[in-house]
């Protein structure tokens, strides 16, 4: 006897994997262009923080000051600029690390405090703290904050020209920069507003806590219009969606305070749309418990 032939299986894997193909490719294309984006939008970010705007005089016989943001505090309105003084030319000696002379560095009122390096000793980097005007933490994550720095340098009792180059490490902050009029002092104005990624970021918050409060919205409407009862995992779900929520809220970065932008344009109500959704389905599915068990009561007798 010969043994019988084997169904032919491969047709239905070739025809399967023939099916996943019009899905694949989209799906491919689809991530290949998300990481191009991407990769687009953090290169730009990043040559934008990158970049050196510098003002002040060309003088060969001059102060640099280097100025650079490394933190911003919005809830406090100010920034901490790290800054290092180097004096060029005839001003300074070895290199530029030391002063020739008693040097002094003169800021702008919304800079606290003003800076002093002794002469022939080595000049190390600074931090100031800068005060921010304008703007609220309350437009977080569209809150824009402004400010101006301005130094003048004193050698030995003689006011010197100077040239400031400023840079911004605040990562959820981007700067932009105004060069203000001015003689041998180097001023220049700053407009801070929240970094792209973080914007783009706040906004996927939002729409996930939306699309969270129309999921749990729609369960509830399914188990309320079919008389479901109490059904313990539906409601474990929503209660967990409730407090997952406040626990995502807070991973917004900047660390905004409660009532914010982001608050009253998403979080409050997703929250107040859930906590209602849960209330109504466990109202709901006690009552239809009770009928059930008055029926079978009533059927019993």
């Amino acid at each position: 006897m010969t043994p019988p032939t084997p169904s032919p299986r491969p047709r239905r894997s070739r025809r399967f994997g023939a099916s996943l193909l019009p899905v694949l490719v989209p799906l491919a294309v689809l991530i290949v262009v998300a990481v191009a984006v991407g990769s687009w939008l953090q290169f730009t970010e990043r040559q934008a923080n990158d970049a050196v705007h510098a003002v002040g005089s060309r003088a060969a016989d001059r102060v640099d000051v280097e100025a650079i943001v490394q933190s911003v505090d919005a809830a406090a309105r100010e920034l901490v600029l790290r800054v290092h003084a180097v004096p060029r030319g005839a001003l300074g000696e070895e290199g530029g690390t030391a002063p020739v002379a008693d040097l002094r560095l003169q800021t702008s009122v919304a800079t606290l405090g003003d800076l002093s390096f002794p002469a022939h000793e080595r000049i190390a980097p600074e931090d100031v703290q800068v005060a921010l005007t304008g703007g609220s933490i309350g437009d977080y994550p569209f809150d824009t904050y402004e400010t101006d720095l301005e130094f003048w340098a004193v050698l030995g009792g003689k006011e010197v020209p100077v040239r400031m180059l400023f840079s911004n490490n605040a990562t959820l902050f981007s700067v932009s920069t105004t060069p203000l009029n001015s003689g041998q002092e180097a001023a220049m104005g700053l407009e801070l507003s929240r970094s792209g990624s973080l914007l783009v970021f706040a906004g996927f918050m939002m729409v996930v806590m939306w699309a969270l409060a129309a999921s749990v919205l729609i369960g509830a409407w399914y188990l309320t219009t079919h008389g479901e009862g109490i059904v313990w995992p539906a409601l474990a779900w929503m209660a967990a969606t409730l407090f997952a929520l406040a626990a995502f809220r807070n991973t917004a970065p900047g660390t905004p305070p409660i009532g914010c932008v982001l608050d009253w344009f998403a979080f409050l109500w997703a929250e107040t749309v859930i906590a209602l959704c849960l209330i109504t389905v466990v109202v709901t599915g006690v009552r239809s418990a009770l009928r059930i068990a008055l029926r079978a009561e009533d059927t019993a007798t």
